[in-house]
């Protein structure tokens, strides 16, 4: 399909250009699940050391990494915090309860953003009636906020609040390379506040295939386990390894380019009257549209779009979405627009 339309839907419709397939074509190979994979190791040693942890591990999806880390930190009935429009709670298929069997408590933030001064409230007494609050976890950036950015300052002050609780801090970083390279600030600066970090190397970063979990040797350790449990023990996955260690050598830079995609859709499709758009929300590569003032629903509008040869895709109940990557074209972004203006004028 994404060769007949301008695909837009999500940063997820990447295809391996040529350098990354050749890459894979030539991955020197091992078993994995012996840890004899020399591809999967030096990927997994790359971002490990990328990330400032002690260890890593190479995984097939985000919602794996995700939930590998709550399995890793939690004991059955402790409770995980995050935002109310988190990937984790919105996104993953009730995963936390069925994986591990914790609860859930979500809590209300501005573009994805709680503040730690918020926390106090939300975290249970030690009473056994009651769950143990065991990890608060962040989105950066937050997919349902626009691709928003998680204030590093906020961040510092909920990581020492969590260490003087003794609580267990995660972040869903499957776009950290966006926030890494839009502020400027690498990604061990982002990821020392956390006891784990997933990042995601099939969104932005173009490859075919793969997350990675990371944290201390101990954590890595536990997770190792459980990815065996959940299904995810790869054997000859050097192959897709590949893609992916070329993905993080080759491809972060180059995000800053889809950021500026981003800003310019947005901004032209902010002289729609009809269209709400957050452009401060606008800050990497992705861009939500409300459109309950034009009397059509998101998926309404798809569909006229479709007709145009341009793919969006719901974000919100009254809100489309639009991900910019490495296979549109600034061009692609200016025709995408111009269709909406000629729909909309």
């Amino acid at each position: 399909m994404s060769n007949q339309f301008i695909d837009l839907r999500s940063d997820t419709v990447t295809r391996p250009s040529k350098g990354m397939r050749d890459a894979m074509a030539n991955a020197e190979v091992g078993d994995d699940v012996f840890g004899e994979d020399p591809t999967v190791n030096k990927l997994q040693e790359t971002v490990s050391t990328l990330l400032g942890k002690e260890s890593a591990l190479f995984v097939p999806s985000g919602c794996m990494s995700n939930q590998l880390a709550l399995k890793a930190h939690t004991e059955m009935g402790d409770e995980v915090i995050m935002e109310q429009d988190a990937h984790m709670f919105n996104y993953e298929t009730a995963a936390p309860s069925i994986m591990s069997a914790v609860q859930v408590k979500t809590i209300p933030g501005v573009r994805g953003v709680f503040r730690a001064e918020e926390l106090p409230q939300h975290i249970r007494p030690a009473i056994y009636y009651m769950p143990r609050t065991r990890v608060i976890c962040i989105e950066n950036t937050h997919n349902r906020a626009g691709g928003a950015i998680f204030p590093i300052e906020e961040i510092k002050k909920i990581s020492a609040f969590c260490k003087e609780r003794g609580i267990l801090f995660h972040l869903d970083g499957a776009r950290l390379w966006n926030a890494s390279v839009a502020t400027g600030i690498p990604m061990n600066e982002w990821a020392q506040y956390f006891d784990s970090v997933s990042v995601c190397f099939s969104k932005g970063l173009g490859a075919p295939v793969g997350s990675a979990i990371c944290g201390s040797r101990e954590f890595v350790t536990r997770a190792h386990k459980w990815r065996k449990v959940f299904g995810g023990g790869m054997r000859q996955s050097g192959i897709i390894a590949a893609g992916a260690l070329y993905a993080v050598q080759n491809n972060v830079e180059r995000l800053k380019e889809d950021h500026e995609k981003a800003k310019y859709f947005s901004q032209e499709l902010s002289k729609i009257k009809s269209f709400e758009i957050d452009l401060e929300s606008v800050q990497t590569n992705i861009v939500l549209v409300d459109v309950q003032k034009t009397g059509k629903t998101p998926q309404e509008i798809i569909l006229l779009l479709k007709e145009q040869g341009v793919l969006i895709s719901v974000g919100t109940f009254t809100k489309f979405r639009a991900l910019m990557h490495l296979d549109v074209t600034m061009e692609q972004v200016k025709f995408s627009a111009e269709k909406f203006k000629q729909i909309f004028r």
